[in-house]
């Protein structure tokens, strides 16, 4: 048997895989971005649902505080639907490598939320990744529209995390997640049937193949509903700092997948592997400086009360 944590940290990495393995289903799955995130949040809804009903009917419980976490369901739909195009315009390596700038956009984001001074050592970690950025852009013109989309995405995830921060101090995990799956799906679902007008062409958009089908229930419950249930407990065992840098690991796995079972397409050139390794490394970097700050600052209020 395993250590608690030993285990949690396996389970971690195994989640953060799965994470990886999002982006080459988006690129695998036929059908676009919309429709697919719309079916992607249904399945996932479902799924967390029974979850609920099984474990906490009283997170089912629709009341003011649902309503705002329905509108937060609304921006990560976006979220993923520009991951999503980001993907089917360009390629899933060029997505992965930008969806890493989130980090940077949150540190930007904070600040604003939390009304706390910019850190200068954030901005200047920040203009590596943009030096990364340049890289990439500079060598892979090809997928500017791409790039630019996937920023786009990068940025609405960091306002995400941002939101569910304020959220999860007074809300339970699972309740967040099943009202904002749940008002994605909706939101996309009335968006749908405003401007498409589900007409028989329109229809077509949202059918799928067979084995678009076994993609889609796999993007929506295994990597969607699965991993987020499995990573309430894991947030118990594990400190934030373990989590958030085991995570920065997710555009690696995604970046090595694609390579391996998409072939040609995505193989990219040096300069972008440089332009990426330069981005993923200054997450990391970021993280770790975080938490030598963080048990600095400890050490230091521990010797001033001593």
């Amino acid at each position: 048997m395993l250590p608690s944590k030993t285990s949690a940290y396996l389970k971690l990495h195994l989640i953060v895989f799965i994470w990886g393995f999002t982006a080459l289903l988006g690129a695998l799955i036929s059908i676009e971005a919309i429709p697919l995130v719309w079916h992607r949040m249904g399945i996932a809804t479902a799924i967390v649902l029974v979850y609920l009903l099984i474990k906490n009917k009283s997170d089912l419980k629709f009341d003011k505080s649902a309503m705002w976490m329905l509108l937060a369901g609304v921006l990560i739909a976006i979220h993923w639907i520009t991951f999503f195009h980001a993907i089917k315009i360009s390629t899933v390596s060029v997505t992965l490598a930008c969806m890493s700038t989130g980090a940077f956009f949150g540190s930007l984001l904070e600040p604003l939320f939390y009304k706390r001074k910019i850190d200068l050592r954030e901005i200047s970690l920040g203009l590596l990744v943009i030096a990364g950025l340049y890289i990439i852009f500079s060598f892979e013109s090809q997928y500017t529209w791409g790039i630019v989309t996937a920023l786009c995405s990068a940025f609405l995830s960091a306002l995400f995390s941002v939101v569910n921060a304020k959220l999860v101090k007074k809300h339970s995990p699972v309740r967040i997640t099943f009202m904002e799956l749940l008002g994605g799906w909706l939101a996309i679902g009335i968006f749908a049937a405003l401007q498409l007008g589900f007409g028989t062409m329109e229809l077509t958009q949202f059918t799928f193949t067979t084995t678009d089908a076994l993609y889609l229930f796999i993007l929506g419950g295994i990597c969607t509903a699965y991993p987020f249930i499995e990573s309430v407990a894991i947030m118990r065992q594990l400190s934030p700092f373990s989590v958030l840098l085991t995570i920065n690991l997710e555009p690696v796995y995604g970046i090595a997948l694609a390579f391996f079972i998409l072939g040609d397409k995505e193989h990219m050139s040096p300069h972008f592997y440089l332009g990426a390794s330069i981005i993923l490394l200054t997450v990391v970097a970021d993280g770790i400086l975080k938490k030598w700050i963080s048990t600095r600052k400890r050490n230091t209020n521990a010797s001033e009360i001593a």
